[in-house]
């Protein structure tokens, strides 16, 4: 069985620049990690951060739906050796779903798929993206 985070983001900005701040390397690079992102289906990606701890900072993507500027989701892989605690091998997908609100954007984030073998990083993940929403708001303002 596994489970999923899901976050719920009121942006001020319009589903547009939100989608923009989801799939331009530069803006995305600016809220979450360094990455080679192109919103086409089947488009493959890496997200690079500084590795923390067992986790070598290294995230393998695989864009699987893209409905501009509606939905956007990709495959989230990390983990190089089955003996780190973090990210071992862990298969994940990640959803974002814009809808309008207004002038504004509500944003969905569901990152589904992890199994009990995750749990650290379901719960270090899980206080992440919460985390992100700030930073996420500043950059959508910006684009």
């Amino acid at each position: 069985m596994s489970q999923s985070i899901v976050v719920d983001y009121e942006i001020a900005q319009p589903p547009e620049k939100v989608w923009r701040a989801l799939t331009e390397p530069a803006l995305l690079a600016q809220w979450l990690m360094q990455n080679d992102i192109a919103p086409v289906v089947g488009h493959e990606f890496t997200m690079r951060a500084q590795p923390q701890g067992n986790w070598d900072g290294i995230v393998y993507c695989k864009v699987l739906r893209c409905e501009p500027p509606c939905v956007l989701s990709y495959s989230w892989k990390g983990g190089t050796d089955e003996n780190k605690s973090y990210g071992s091998h862990l298969d994940t997908v990640v959803t974002w779903t814009l809808e309008p609100r207004g002038t504004g954007t509500h944003l969905r984030l569901e990152h589904a798929g992890f199994l009990d073998k995750d749990k650290f990083a379901f719960d270090a993940m899980g206080k992440g993206w919460r985390f992100m929403g700030e930073r996420f708001q500043r950059v959508c303002a910006a684009a």
